[in-house]
């Protein structure tokens, strides 16, 4: 591999639909729902090697709500343990990538 390959990023593939997750959260508060959206959209884009516009936006988002990722994730942990939060979602398609 040269270093060219080693340094172009990647397209990922659920980028357009989370640019708009990424743009929604952005424009708004934060919630149980929002949380989150922002916790699992930071685990998928960590050490992705592209999407660089996304990764910045989420750490805008964290600084908006005043959280940092361990608090995030305290606060995600507490809100998913209620159970709630993806189960209001109408699609039964999972979202693993």
């Amino acid at each position: 591999m040269d270093s060219v390959e080693k340094t172009q990023d990647q397209q990922h593939p659920q980028y357009k639909r989370d640019r708009a997750s990424v743009n929604t959260l952005l424009a708004s508060e934060a919630n149980d729902y929002n949380l989150s959206e922002l916790a699992r959209l930071i685990i998928r884009y960590r050490g992705f090697p592209g999407a660089r516009d996304i990764q910045a936006d989420l750490k805008k988002v964290l600084q908006k709500w005043h959280y940092t990722e361990e608090s995030l994730y305290e606060q995600t942990r507490k809100i998913h343990a209620k159970g709630e939060v993806y189960r209001k979602q109408k699609s039964d398609q999972e979202d693993w990538l």
